[in-house]
């Protein structure tokens, strides 16, 4: 249920609704929006009476959510969230280009990377420093010492880092260095991991998982809203179908269709989405035609030499040119969006 608050109330009103909602064993989120403010319920295993909170002052009306996801649904706020990562808006009118390698194999990798990435027009940095991988013997990141380096080309470049956190154990640290955490495809799932990235107060990228619902996607970053992080951005990588000729099927479907059902901006993998450098810059131009806020792309200085995904990556100046083609093409929307002079 949503019980929205009346434009003048203030924050006794506000107050007493969240302690009329704990007195009934549940949960109280204060979601707050341009023109008022609404308080979401959650824990609730059936029906709430709207009539425990429309005799209270303040309140507009108690509004029932048919969605099963209540803290992500455009019915508990019809606004777009804006993310802020190290100062870029993810969601907002400019799309947000993140770039980087898949993994850290070194400090001169990672600077070079953040060097071109910049000069491309990426606003964000990415590299994995501890890196899930499907075999034991593939190299797996350089920890602690990889963030470290993220931080290096942070301070020289400024650009935002973003960074995977695979577990709990390591969530602490990685938390330090990062701007944003992601949360990858393999552990979109993963609740204790899910409810721990809902206690921080950093922004969570959050991937699809790669054979996961619509529902399935939006119920994982429940998880985060309800343990109270409202900074979640939602990444589309590809899921696993039939098809062979890519490594995953890009389903950017889900864009709209995300778009439709949940307040929260959501950005495309075309890399993993695609698994094949050729098919990296179709794709990302697609992405930004069907309306997403932006891109993360894996881009390597040398990328045929990568100890990790080099053949889905992009070199700097390719990463370069499909900049600025997706840019083109997002100018090209909001052009086609604005109402032209004279016209009735």
């Amino acid at each position: 249920m949503l019980v929205v608050m009346k434009a003048q109330a203030g924050p006794a009103d506000i107050a007493r609704v969240c302690e009329r909602i704990e007195t009934l064993g549940f949960q109280s989120h204060i979601i707050p929006g341009e023109q008022r403010t609404a308080v979401c319920i959650t824990g609730n295993s059936g029906p709430v009476d709207p009539a425990e909170f429309e005799d209270l002052p303040g309140v507009a009306e108690a509004i029932r959510v048919s969605k099963a996801y209540k803290l992500v649904s455009r019915e508990t706020q019809p606004e777009n969230t804006i993310v802020l990562v190290n100062g870029v808006r993810v969601g907002g009118e400019q799309i947000v280009l993140c770039g980087g390698p898949c993994a850290i194999e070194s400090r001169e990798q990672i600077l070079e990377s953040a060097r071109a990435v910049r000069a491309g027009g990426g606003q964000l940095l990415r590299g994995g420093a501890y890196k899930p991988r499907t075999s034991p013997y593939s190299f797996q990141g350089l920890g602690e010492g990889g963030l470290r380096y993220l931080a290096e080309a942070r301070e020289e470049t400024g650009l935002g880092i973003v960074t995977e956190a695979i577990d709990t154990e390591t969530f602490d640290l990685v938390e330090q260095y990062a701007d944003c955490v992601q949360i990858g495809a393999r552990n979109m799932q993963n609740f204790s991991l899910l409810r721990r990235a809902g206690r921080s107060r950093k922004p969570i990228l959050l991937k699809r998982g790669m054979s996961s619902t619509l529902e399935e996607f939006l119920m994982a970053a429940e998880y985060l809203l309800a343990e109270g992080n409202y900074q979640v951005i939602l990444c589309e990588r590809g899921v696993r179908t039939f098809a062979d000729h890519t490594r995953n099927t890009l389903d950017l479907s889900v864009v709209p269709a995300v778009q439709g059902l949940s307040h929260l901006p959501i950005i495309v993998d075309p890399s993993h989405g695609t698994g094949k450098r050729d098919k990296v810059a179709p794709m990302s131009l697609a992405a930004i035609a069907a309306g997403a806020s932006g891109l993360i792309v894996e881009v390597h200085p040398t990328p045929d030499r990568a100890l990790s995904d080099g053949y889905q990556s992009l070199s700097p100046e390719q990463f370069a040119e499909m900049a600025d083609e997706c840019r083109a093409v997002a100018e090209l929307l909001a052009s086609r969006r604005k109402p032209r002079v004279g016209a009735h």
